[in-house]
């Protein structure tokens, strides 16, 4: 991974990819301008939706040059991080909702020598994080409720957003946003504070891997509307 900064990133969620041609969207997107590659791991049991698993992260990973982003929608998490670490990861998230120790999930993620991220359902308040702060280096903000892709953004998590990045102060953490960010919620979210933009039919909607431009101007225009909400705020 590259060192921490806080510029505008935009990772592309493989939910919304050709699922018979993950290899090569990966490389597509990430040829196009993706700063990160965001893969939803779903159980079928935390969330009502079953995705993918450890065994299609190492399938996708030698696809991958910069950052493969692996957000844990599972329950119970602890004994499956090895598998993900195994498959190549650089950031594992888990739900704080998602057991009874996240704690000790954060604690087990980093001692695998990978990035820990904690993720928020829209319900759960930042204030639920105030102890967790100096044990995670990145927070998603989930701006859906998780389990399915092509949601409606969810306005009111903005103002959760802004909140966590007051409590962080100078803490090399990241603010992740998933859910309904195209170019018009990016602005939002950016201007409150948050850094990683993941995007699902926001990126791959109108391109392919035969016809990857399209994909190149879905990622441009949302980190256009992003860094000009930014400079502007």
């Amino acid at each position: 991974m590259t060192p921490f900064n806080r510029s505008i990133k935009i990772a592309p969620s493989i939910l919304a990819a050709d699922f018979a041609n993950f290899g090569a969207e990966c490389a597509a997107v990430e040829a196009q301008g993706a700063d990160w590659v965001h893969v939803d791991v779903m159980d079928g049991h935390f969330v009502p939706n079953i995705s993918f698993g450890a065994t299609t992260c190492a399938a996708i990973r030698p696809h991958i040059k910069g950052t493969m982003d692996v957000h844990l929608m599972i329950s119970p998490v602890d004994a499956y991080i090895a598998n993900f670490v195994d498959a190549g990861a650089d950031i594992l998230t888990a739900h704080l909702e998602a057991g009874p120790h996240i704690h000790r999930t954060l604690q087990a993620i980093r001692a695998h020598g990978v990035k820990a991220g904690v993720a928020l359902n829209p319900a759960t308040p930042a204030e639920a994080l105030t102890h967790l702060l100096d044990d995670i280096d990145l927070i998603c903000v989930m701006t859906v409720n998780p389990g399915f892709g092509g949601q409606s953004f969810i306005a009111s998590q903005v103002e959760k957003v802004r909140t966590l990045r007051r409590m962080l102060g100078d803490r090399p953490v990241h603010i992740e946003i998933d859910g309904g960010v195209d170019p018009t919620t990016a602005p939002l979210v950016a201007a409150a504070g948050a850094d990683v933009l993941v995007a699902g039919s926001a990126v791959f909607r109108g391109g392919s891997v035969s016809e990857p431009d399209g994909y190149g101007r879905n990622i441009a225009r949302i980190r256009a509307a992003a860094e000009a909400a930014r400079e502007a705020g």
